[in-house]
């Protein structure tokens, strides 16, 4: 298996080691060229395997101060011996620098260009050159070396920057993957509460479904019997009530069978809102002998159906709360179409009772508990009246949703008709 290079590792990171050996080389094939000398192929050897023993094989030893000094000493006396026998080994001396530059600290590196620098002028034989030649030649030496000290120091810094950048870059990939993994983790548990949250919705609905449904149809089924066992002489009245029985009967098994398919009501199944409360009303009126009206101020129009459920669930239950606890006289509910909200409101004339008190009255049951929480669920507000001998009345508000298009016109035809007749 080929193992990948290290990105961090650049192109000068993996080439300047093998710069030496070049600066080396070079020289050594023409000088051995036009003058085959043992002692100049003995010591390229030696240069070459003291680059590769200090620098290329073992890093670590340059990276000692005292290694480092070692190195270089050898490496100057070499290519001094270089130069003095063949002045074509000054190109070595242009690898030193380079080395100087790549190897030594910033301040120190200033010492190494200026000892090669002087390797290189010491070491040319100086058989007619005065010392203002001498002097000469070392600043343009030392002149050069600056000139490629300053690109290996641009090429270096520029090199320190890019590896600061992808480890800066590999930094933020394992941040962004632990957040990742982090933001997987937590969809996870908003998956698993949302399905715990189904189930704990889909139960309450069932509950406010049994209660406003079934239940109601039981205690209506409960009344009219024990209105039966008052009237047995009468044998119309006794089939009277037995149908009426029949009827809440069947209608409490069709609303819990509905309940269980998350279905319309019934009353919506065949009217708008407005129709719907009407019959709800005629049939509680019917089965319990209390008048209730209906009234509908504002525009009648096509809501969302659980707007429409919720606002139907409420009247039943509310008037369910009427017949059981109010002894009242006449029940009225209004329905009120406004810009951005509709109402429904449903008053009694009976007895009344002290909200601080409900549960003595009952209406701090189920029955207030299930009307509040479908309306809350549906960001709208539940308001209660209720005094002693004041008669109650209860207020729901909830976003006035629009339904969908077709859903508006199967079901309220001309969105233009309006419905506000009081029964």
């Amino acid at each position: 298996m080929v193992n990948a290079p290290d990105p961090v590792l650049s192109r000068w990171d993996r080439s300047w080691p093998a710069l030496p050996y070049l600066f080396i080389l070079l020289p050594a094939v023409f000088a051995l060229v036009s003058d085959w000398r043992p002692q100049v192929l003995g010591l390229v050897v030696l240069a070459a395997i003291w680059h590769w023993f200090m620098v290329t094989a073992h890093p670590g030893r340059v990276e000692r101060p005292a290694g480092l000094i070692i190195y270089f000493v050898v490496t100057l006396a070499v290519t001094g011996a270089l130069i003095r026998i063949d002045s074509l080994f000054i190109v070595t001396g242009l690898g030193a620098f380079v080395q100087s530059y790549t190897l030594l600290p910033r301040r120190w590196a200033y010492a190494g260009v200026a000892a090669t620098a002087a390797v290189l002028v010491a070491a040319r034989p100086a058989a007619g050159r005065s010392t203002g030649e001498l002097l000469f030649s070392f600043l343009v030496a030392a002149l050069v070396a600056s000139t490629i000290g300053l690109s290996v120091q641009t090429i270096t810094d520029q090199n320190e920057q890019r590896k600061t950048m992808i480890v800066q870059l590999r930094e933020t990939g394992a941040k962004l993957t632990a957040l990742a993994e982090e933001n997987a983790e937590l969809q996870a548990r908003l998956l698993n509460h949302a399905r715990e949250a189904g189930v704990l919705g889909e139960r309450q609905r069932m509950a406010r479904e049994i209660h406003d449904t079934i239940a109601q149809g039981l205690t209506a089924i409960i009344t009219q019997i024990e209105a039966t066992e008052e009237t047995l002489d009468d044998v119309n009245a006794v089939r009277a009530r037995l149908d009426t029985v029949r009827t809440l009967a069947r209608d409490s098994l069709n609303e819990a069978r509905r309940s269980v398919q998350a279905l319309r009501p019934a009353p919506l199944e065949e009217a708008q809102l407005p129709a719907a409360l009407h019959e709800v009303a005629t049939k509680w009126s019917r089965t319990t002998g209390v008048p209730a009206s209906v009234s509908v101020t504002g525009d009648a129009r096509p809501l969302h159906a659980e707007v429409e459920i919720t606002l139907l669930r409420v009247a039943q239950e509310a008037l369910a709360n009427v017949a059981k606890h109010a002894s009242a006289g006449r029940a009225g509910l209004t329905l009120s179409y406004m810009e951005d909200v509709v109402v429904l409101d449903v008053r009694d004339d009976g007895a009344g009772f002290s909200p601080g008190a409900a549960g003595s009255a009952g209406g701090g049951g189920f029955g207030l508990v299930s009307m509040r929480q479908r309306v809350t669920r549906l960001a709208g507000t539940f308001a209660l009246e209720a005094a002693p001998g004041q008669g109650t009345g209860i207020s729901a508000t909830v976003p006035a949703i629009p339904a969908t298009s077709s859903a508006a016109d199967a079901e309220y035809g001309d969105p233009g008709g309006h419905v506000g007749k009081e029964s």
